[in-house]
């Protein structure tokens, strides 16, 4: 191939980066990455400098299982029409629209709770809000599926990526930021300083909600032989029960089809093989999530000031995370899906290696900031290769549901075992836990090397 034609080759791959649906992404990620955190990460150093245990608050990240869990209230999302929204924004759009607003008033609700006073009043308001934002993800997995070609979908993964990372920066360091510069006192707990910081973060969520209302609704082509299955099973469930009222047969069918054919279709289409997508969906982000719970009680604890942490997430944790989703949409356009996958992978390990090796060297802000970088790098590179292979995986006819189940699996194994983080650091100490996490990141490797062989049939 002569470098012209290479040339060629890699401009047509960046020119899907320029297209209206990629730069939606890029906001609606903004707004889908925010609460994340806020009920995690930024909450759990908000706890430690409230003074709760940590094995308490290992524990409260177990709110994180909501989007573990999501899978059960998908169907509603994919199939029922709002009242009002519906009619006025389509299905996707309501369902974003509504799910946002929520968050908004959830976050508020968290920012006016003092934990060390009401500890089960903030744990009601973060459940609340994970509830509320793993539902803004499973109506936004479906609207970017459904807005692009399956061609487009590593780069729509890329900017919607690169917006959620910029949303976690923000909401991780952002928040650690504003709770500092509003504090009254740099050795005192002050609690109105991250009532500021947390309303400040509820405001955020107006990019998407604006995002929402500019945007187009997808158009959602069902296949024509789904839509004459229906029809055909309203005709059997009406042979079958005649004393039945037509609203009980469409009411029957219409659970069976958006509760049991999702999952049906998925293991109809992978057989047995389905156990092994399944397996590398369920650990393959399990080294990144276990560690990241207890990376801000670890930086707190090694002597890191807020202002420390939120400058290098700031600064380089941005540079590095935008370079991370860059790459990752590129190589995956390049070299394929699989191939991303397993470098993902394996760099998502090694960058797990080096907070141990940050353990041991204590309070070295070069080291921190090298260490985040990296870390970011792989973080941006491995989640846009993932989010493009389960967008493949995919039937249109039942996006919202099949997606949530495949990123549910994704966040339930790793989020449980994240739960217990505490203990462990109290047991063995943050070097030996971060290298543990670094361990149990081995198995994926091979898993992706295997599924890389599975194709689904015809």
């Amino acid at each position: 191939m002569s470098a012209s034609s290479i040339s060629q080759s890699w401009l047509t791959a960046l020119r899907v980066y320029t297209k209206p649906q990629a730069l939606r992404m890029f906001f609606l990620g903004f707004s889908s990455g925010l609460p994340l955190l806020l009920v995690l990460g930024t909450l759990s150093f908000w706890l430690r400098e409230a003074g709760i245990e940590l094995s308490t608050i290992g524990m409260v990240t177990w709110v994180g299982l909501a989007y573990g869990f999501k899978w059960a209230w998908a169907p509603l999302v994919d199939r029922v029409r709002l009242p009002f929204l519906g009619t006025v924004l389509g299905r996707r759009r309501s369902w974003l629209l509504f799910s946002q607003c929520v968050v908004i008033g959830s976050l508020i609700g968290m920012g006016f709770t003092d934990p060390q006073a009401h500890l089960s009043a903030m744990i009601g308001f973060t459940v609340l809000t994970a509830f509320a934002s793993a539902t803004q993800d499973i109506a936004l997995d479906a609207y970017r599926i459904e807005s692009a070609d399956v061609s487009e979908q590593a780069a729509l993964a890329a900017t919607y990526q690169t917006g959620y990372r910029l949303a976690m920066i923000w909401a991780g360091a952002g928040a650690l930021a504003l709770a500092a510069f509003f504090a009254q006192s740099d050795n005192q707990y002050d609690p109105a300083a991250w009532t500021f910081s947390y309303c400040v973060m509820a405001a955020s969520m107006l990019v998407g909600v604006v995002t929402v209302l500019i945007s187009p609704e997808p158009d959602r082509t069902v296949p024509r032989e789904t839509s004459e299955q229906t029809q055909r099973r309203l005709t059997e469930s009406r042979l079958r029960h005649p004393t039945w009222s037509d609203r009980k047969i469409r009411l029957s069918v219409w659970f069976y089809e958006a509760a049991c054919l999702p999952f049906l279709d998925f293991f109809t289409r992978f057989r047995w093989h389905a156990l092994v997508v399944l397996a590398l969906i369920a650990t393959y982000r399990i080294s990144d999530v276990v560690m990241g719970v207890m990376a801000n009680p670890f930086y707190q604890d090694l002597g890191f000031t807020k202002e420390e942490v939120a400058a290098v997430s700031k600064v380089f944790g941005v540079v590095m995370t935008l370079l991370g989703a860059f790459l990752g949409g590129i190589i995956s356009a390049k070299f394929g899906v699989m191939k991303t996958l397993f470098l993902g992978a394996l760099l998502s390990a090694l960058t797990n290696l080096l907070f141990s090796w940050l353990a041991l060297q204590g309070h070295q802000l070069t080291y921190l900031v090298f260490t985040v970088s990296a870390d970011n790098l792989a973080a941006g590179i491995a989640s846009v290769a993932f989010l493009a292979y389960l967008s493949g995986l995919t039937n249109v006819a039942y996006t919202a549901t099949q997606y949530a189940l495949f990123s549910s699996i994704m966040l339930l194994l790793p989020k449980f075992l994240a739960g217990f983080s505490g203990f462990v650091v109290e047991s063995v100490g943050y070097s030996h836990f971060f290298t543990l996490t670094a361990v149990i990141g081995i198995p994926v490797l091979i898993l992706v090397i295997w599924a890389s062989h599975v194709k689904p049939q015809n």
